[in-house]
């Protein structure tokens, strides 16, 4: 199932059983939103940051209103933080049956500025960090016989755009790894989510002032992230035979 969903959609949550929920980059934006959703839902959710200040609001809140929440500090570019984090959600849950694969990063900039530093930041986050969210689950999932991973690309992996080169490849590959672990998976539901320009604090690494700039002033149009985790929350909610490939949301503006 391919959905274009507008920024403006309400997702009803009939999820009947709580599942256990892992979400990186919860501490804020997408990832945030979404744990607060699919708490409300009824599912238990391990949330997972570098901010761990953060992620402590954050689940405690949910804790206060009535949801169930933990958390674990975690850099999803270091492999053994993210099996610990998997880890430690499998002790606190019994089990692990959803993974949102949502750290990422996007300093945008012409490839001409040569910073390669932050393309090489983009690449372990954005890309790493998904292929290690993988390798932490999915022994698991493998082991209980069903799971479901959730990756959240962008639209930019479905077009490229300037200053966005090396973010548009992250994206592309986030695309092609879901689709390539969706063939090889029997007992594994795979979901990739394309969000359009949300309001987050993807923003704030933009170090080209210039650039920074003009994708804060094209946040008038932005998605709101609540409309992303709506769309995650639907996708989770989805009964067993229900397999939803890709959602992808855009602003009305963007087309």
């Amino acid at each position: 199932m391919t959905a274009s969903t507008p920024s403006t959609a309400t997702v009803q949550s009939t999820s009947p059983t709580g599942k256990a929920v892992l979400i990186t980059g919860a501490s804020s934006g997408i990832g945030e939103a979404t744990a607060r959703l699919l708490a409300a839902a009824g599912h238990r959710v391990f949330l997972g940051a570098r901010r761990g200040d953060r992620l402590a609001t954050v689940a405690k809140d949910i804790r206060a209103d009535g949801g169930t929440a933990d958390h674990r500090e975690l850099d999803v570019t270091d492999l053994e933080s993210v099996r610990d984090f998997v880890r430690a959600a499998r002790e606190s849950y019994g089990r692990v049956d959803v993974l949102v694969n949502n750290a990422g990063v996007m300093p945008l900039a012409m490839l001409e500025a040569l910073k390669v530093d932050e393309w090489n930041r983009m690449i372990d986050v954005n890309i790493r960090g998904v292929l290690h969210g993988i390798a932490a689950v999915l022994p698991v999932m493998r082991e209980q016989g069903a799971g479901h991973i959730v990756n959240v690309a962008s639209v930019a992996g479905h077009r490229v755009d300037p200053t966005a080169a090396v973010y548009c490849a992250t994206k592309f590959a986030v695309r092609a790894i879901s689709e390539g672990l969706r063939q090889e998976s029997r007992d594994l539901r795979v979901t990739v989510v394309s969000p359009g320009l949300t309001r987050s604090e993807l923003t704030d690494g933009i170090s080209d002032l210039g650039m920074r700039a003009v994708a804060e002033d094209m946040m008038g149009i932005a998605i709101p992230a609540t409309a992303i985790g709506e769309a995650i929350v639907y996708a989770v909610n989805q009964p067993a035979d229900v397999d939803v490939n890709e959602i992808v949301i855009r602003p009305a503006a963007q087309g």
